[in-house]
Order: C-alpha cells, then structure tokens, then sequence
C-alpha cells in the first residue's frame, strides 16, 4: 500500500530479521578439533551441576515454537459433538460453489482463517484475508482447542452442535426446490433429535455458531419467490430451543439468537502480539476527522443513507473516503482498508446489505470510533461484548434527521475523543477470533466471551429430564 507524505504509515507487521546476516569471517580461526570441543562441553556440564543448588528456576518463561496448552480458568465446560462430517467438513470439498457470488476456496483455509497476508511468517502468522462469512469455521476450530472443553458428555454443562450451517446457506441461495434448499438443515435437526444429550434439557444447553445474518435461516414463506434464498432452521421448534449465535440477530423475533463479531484480518497467537497491536493503535497519527469505507446501495432506504455519506464525506477536506463500487479492487484489500480507518478518529458505520457490518469490527481494530445511523448496526446485535454506555465508545445519529455529520464530530472535545477511543481500543481483544493454535494467550476473544455467556445463561435456565 503507497502512501504519501500525507499519510501515516501503519506496520502492521514487525520487520522480519535477515535470515543471514554477513559478517566476514575466518572459519580456519573458528575451527575446534573434536578432543578441544569435549572438553569444552564436559567443563560446562561440571559448572552447571555445581552451580544448580544455588540457582532458582526462573520467572518468566519464553515460548518460542510451542508453548504450554492453555488452562481453563472459566467455571465451565463445553462437550463438541463429532457430527457426521456431511454436516460440516465435507462441505468444503465443493468450495468453489460455497457462494454464489465467490470461489470460497482460498478463504476456507487456514481453518477459516483465510490466505496470510505476510507470507512466509512461518508459525508466527497473524495477519489473514478473512472472509466475512466464515465465522462458523474459526468458532470450530478455537472450541475444538479450547482448555475448557470436555470429552465426558456427562460433565459438560453446554453442547456445541458445529454444523457450517452459514456456508450450507450460501451454496444453495438460488435453489428453487425449497426440500432441496432445507435438505441438510433438516437432517441436522433429525440427527440431533435422536442423540441422548439433546434430550437431556430438550435442547437447551446447545448451540450453533454460523458466519451469516439470522435472516438466512428464516425463510416464513413456502413460496421460493418470495424470499432471497433463506432455509428454515431457525424456524424449526427444537432449533427455537437452542441458543444459536450468528453475525446479525433478527432484532425483533430473535430471542434464542446472540449476535457475535464478524471476523477482522488479526488473529494473533500471543497476548503479547494483542497488546502490541493496542499500543500501536494508541500512538498512530490520525489526520482526518472522519472517514467513509462504503458504497452505494440499491433500494430506497438503503440507498438514501449511503448516498448522502458518500456526498457528505466528498465535500469534506476533513474526510477520507474509500469509495467502494463494482469491479474495485482497493476495498477488498484489508490493509488498504484499514489504512483509512486507521488515519481517522470516527469511522462512518452506515447499515450494509443488511443492518450490520463487518466495517464495524474492521474500524473498532483500528481503533477508530464508529459513528451509527441505526441502534440494529451494533447496540441490539452485540450485547455481551458491548459496555452499558453506548456514548462511551460510539456516536449515534439518527438517519432520518439531516445532519451535517462533519459540523456534528467537531463538537466533541479532544478529551472526550482520546476517552472514547481508549474505551474502542479496550474492546479489541474480545472483538477479536485468537488464532485457532493460540496457546500463550490469556485474554479473552470473541469466542471466550461467547462460552462463558452461553454456560451463565444454561446454568440459569436447564432443568435436565435424565
């Protein structure tokens, strides 16, 4: 990514060492013969045993290409069904028609996690094009590693149902057979209805996770025409029982549905990556008062809010706009994209296809304040990750009322700005999916959250029949 004067410039990465570095040497005046090298080590072996008792085993510990599994430090337990693998892995091997509108292959790998963005890190990759989609996969993939996972059924206090339900959707959107279209949704509900432990709380205690908006689970209409390609699982009555976790909950008939972050482009391995990631975002110069990251939309409402934020954001010489229209290729690329997040201080957050945003998350990871046109883009979608004061990390305007978005920003005083981003940048851990192979990380991400919700919220309503 160029930039000019203007801009500042964001490492993402810490620089890579030279793997050689040149040095002159001699090799004749390094050489050991065999006898000398002995003799050497055998002196070494002798100081350390006697100097081992008077030595205390140190306090820190440096992990290098592995480390310590992680310990479960939260009051539950979470038992992963082995699904027959129709369910969720064998879907994969037709990734090319995952989507309609994408070849999902390059994106299912990594466990979900995407292509690296900084090739040849080796174990030490963070930085992924993650798909928006492809939450379904990263869940699975961080529960299945998780320390507070359990073998014993009998112990677990929920059940995770890992169905890639989310990808399923989406490689069957344009089928007008709708038995077709529900096939494997409804063979999920007739598999999970004759296992023992379903029965135990009449579902109660389980999940689903899935990449994609609630709305693609709830078709209501036998009428194929009627709808824009939706199952009906989340219709189903036992499914109605379960918890079931999606990137954007039905606002108003979503009550067993909990929205979670949509994948960014970080998924560290160590806190300390995470912390230095935060740091960075807290010291980054930040020019513009406001950026857009967006395109136009078709349909009335839709098209009214992002038409006039694009004007808006045009005629302003305090904003930064990434205009988004077919066949560009700049804001598919996330360092691009999070290079104007990150030279701005609020962030424009207008509703997308539908009311949420994987911008959302992109700009919180910059650690710029997301600006909202409708409560449905974060404060009834996110809940258990989200502060009771709204005002303290975001700013809300109604979409309806003409607001001169600029005039409005500029009222809010330096202090105000840097308290709100700090509360932003304290957000970014647990808005963030951890590396799947995560083990020296001790701070709770987006699915750490998630389980202890689920576990509070069954240990409050479960009342087994076994």
């Amino acid at each position: 990514m160029a930039y000019n004067k203007k801009h500042v410039k964001i490492d993402l990465w810490p620089e890579k060492e030279e793997k050689e570095k040149k040095y002159s040497k001699n090799r004749e005046a390094l050489k050991l013969t065999v006898p000398t090298f002995l003799l050497f080590c055998s002196i070494c072996l002798i100081f350390l045993i006697l100097l081992s008792p008077f030595t205390s085993p140190p306090q820190t510990t440096s992990f290098a290409a592995s480390s310590p599994p992680r310990t479960c430090e939260q009051n539950f337990t979470v038992y992963v069904y082995d699904l027959p693998k129709e369910f969720n892995t064998n879907l994969l091997q037709n990734c090319r028609h995952l989507n309609i509108y994408t070849d999902m292959c390059p994106h299912v790998a990594n466990n979900g996690l995407g292509q690296p963005l900084h090739p040849g890190g080796g174990d030490s990759e963070t930085w992924f094009a993650t798909h928006q989609f492809i939450a379904e996969m990263i869940f699975h993939a961080r529960v299945k590693n998780h320390p507070c996972r359990t073998w014993e059924p009998n112990n677990a206090d929920i059940f995770y149902v890992p169905f890639y339900g989310g990808l399923y959707a989406s490689s069957v959107f344009r089928e007008q057979n709708l038995t077709k279209r529900d096939e494997l949704a409804v063979g999920l509900v007739d598999y999970m209805s004759g296992q023992r432990w379903w029965g135990r709380s009449n579902s109660r205690d389980h999940f689903l996770a899935f990449g994609r908006t609630a709305w693609d689970f709830m078709r209501s209409s036998d009428e194929a025409s009627t709808d824009f390609g939706a199952n009906i699982l989340m219709q189903v009555p036992l499914v109605r029982n379960m918890s079931v976790l999606t990137v954007e909950r039905q606002p108003w008939d979503g009550d067993n549905q909990f929205g979670i972050p949509y994948p960014s482009y970080f998924h560290p391995y160590t806190s300390a990556e995470m912390l230095t990631w935060q740091d960075k975002m807290r010291r980054v110069e930040r020019p513009h008062l406001f950026s857009f990251v967006g395109g136009p939309r078709k349909g009335l409402e839709k098209a009214a809010i992002r038409d006039e934020l694009i004007r808006q954001c045009a005629d302003s010489s305090r904003c930064e706009l990434l205009k988004c229209e077919s066949g560009g290729s700049r804001c598919h690329d996330p360092m691009t994209v999070l290079g104007v997040m990150a030279r701005s201080r609020f962030c424009l957050q207008a509703p997308g296809d539908s009311f949420t945003r994987r911008s959302t998350f992109d700009a919180m990871l910059a650690g710029c304040i997301p600006v909202f046109f409708s409560p449905h883009t974060m404060y009834t979608q996110y809940m258990w990750y989200l502060p009771d004061d709204k005002r303290s990390y975001s700013v809300f305007m109604d979409e309806k009322n003409s607001t001169l978005i600029e005039q409005e920003l500029s009222r809010i005083s330096e202090s105000d700005v840097v308290q709100m981003r700090e509360a932003v940048i304290a957000m970014i851990p647990k808005m963030t999916y951890a590396h799947p192979n995560a083990t020296n990380y001790n701070l709770p991400d987006a699915v750490d959250v998630a389980l202890e919700a689920l576990a509070m919220q069954a240990k409050a309503k479960v009342v087994y029949s076994l």
